[in-house]
């Protein structure tokens, strides 16, 4: 019997799929190159740096992509054309990777669980970052030194750098980037659930979603407006936008948040379901057509999801995200502002947003949607 060991779906431990033999399988595609991005980092920073995966598949067209991030980010990286394999983040998987050898290899992440990982897997080429025999997190290449400074010079990240994520990353990993978005795919099952949930609501396709994100991960919990604000926004909206549908979107952690401003807002509001996973949120955000959000993971599914956005920013710097076009940024004032602090006793960037510029920005934004 003949296996083609050389071939992207080959494992060795059972057929690709159920009677499959090698032999005569005229399915087979060469490995080629094998490729690895370490990308551990929040579920946002995931999803932009999909956007690199084009110029990774020029650079290296005949290539198998593997790709190892936390199992909750692996669900934003499913039926993605351009990765051949999305491993889990955990003991097995730094284990069976070590056993691997890579032909290049990209270290995105400046954190030392993926900059250790980064530091043991084989690799005939290693960019981005890597952790020294020290402990300390350095660059592996020289490309490399603007993106590790931004994380060392509060003066450049807070306020002189305006280059977005994308393009400081691409640089430091070598990538010939030529401004693609995000790279995130629906299957047609998916796609007909975000018809159908329109549908359910009577809502045409000539007619306007507006998707209010309330939500933000434990890690930064004031990227989120008051409920008060919330609730503000959406009477303004409602009163001058009436033919607008608003939906509120979220996880679990939003559950009792949204009732809460569906209650006050009223029974207009369209709360979708919260806890049926991160594909199925993907889904209620792709129902939409304009989103209004802070700087969260669920702006940057909206932004893959090619979404009309409006983001706001207190804590977080907005010269770093790329709309690609489509939306716009309400930036804080404030001097305090941007921070990156876990917690403030004052929360002014939160307190002090100025709820007159987001409303003009989804009354302009959802003109162009008409």
């Amino acid at each position: 019997m003949k296996y083609s060991i050389d071939c992207v779906h080959y494992t060795g431990y059972k057929p690709c799929r159920p009677g499959k033999l090698c032999h005569g399988c005229a399915e087979r595609r060469p490995r080629g190159r094998q490729v690895l991005i370490i990308n551990l980092d929040a579920l946002g920073a995931v999803l932009m740096t999909t956007a690199l995966l084009p110029a990774i598949k020029r650079r290296d067209p005949a290539s198998t992509v593997h790709w190892v991030t936390m199992p909750g980010a692996v669900p934003l990286l499913a039926n993605n054309p351009h990765v051949d394999r999305v491993w889990p983040y955990d003991f097995e998987t730094v284990t069976v990777l070590q056993a691997m050898r890579f032909d290049r290899l990209y270290s995105v992440d400046k954190s030392y669980r993926a900059d250790a990982l980064a530091m043991l897997v084989r690799s005939r080429e290693k960019l981005g970052f890597g952790l020294d025999g020290r402990g300390a997190i350095v660059p592996f290449n020289r490309e490399a030194e603007y993106a590790y400074r931004l994380g060392l010079d509060d003066g450049l990240k807070f306020k002189r750098n305006a280059e977005t994520g994308v393009r400081f990353l691409a640089r430091a990993l070598r990538l010939d980037y030529r401004g693609e978005g995000y790279v995130l795919e629906l299957t047609q099952q998916e796609k007909q659930l975000a018809h159908d949930f329109r549908a359910k609501y009577k809502i045409s396709k000539s007619g306007i979603v507006i998707g209010f994100n309330t939500g933000c991960s434990d890690l930064f919990p004031n990227k989120k407006m008051t409920v008060d604000q919330h609730v503000s926004l959406i009477k303004r909206i409602r009163k001058e936008l009436p033919k607008a549908r608003i939906v509120l979107l979220g996880g679990k952690a939003e559950t009792e948040r949204n009732a809460e401003i569906k209650r006050k807002a009223g029974a207009f509001v369209i709360a979708s379901p919260t806890g049926e996973g991160i594909r199925r949120g993907i889904v209620y955000v792709d129902a939409c057509d304009l989103v209004v959000t802070g700087d969260t993971s669920a702006m940057h599914m909206a932004i893959a999801l090619k979404k009309q956005v409006v983001a706001w920013f207190g804590l977080s710097c907005a010269a770093e995200i790329e709309l690609f076009g489509r939306g716009e940024k309400i930036v804080s004032p404030l001097p305090c502002a941007p921070c990156w602090k876990r917690s403030c006793e004052t929360l002014e960037c939160v307190k002090q947003l100025d709820l007159e510029a987001v409303f003009q920005a989804v009354k302009r934004e959802a003109a162009r949607l008409r």
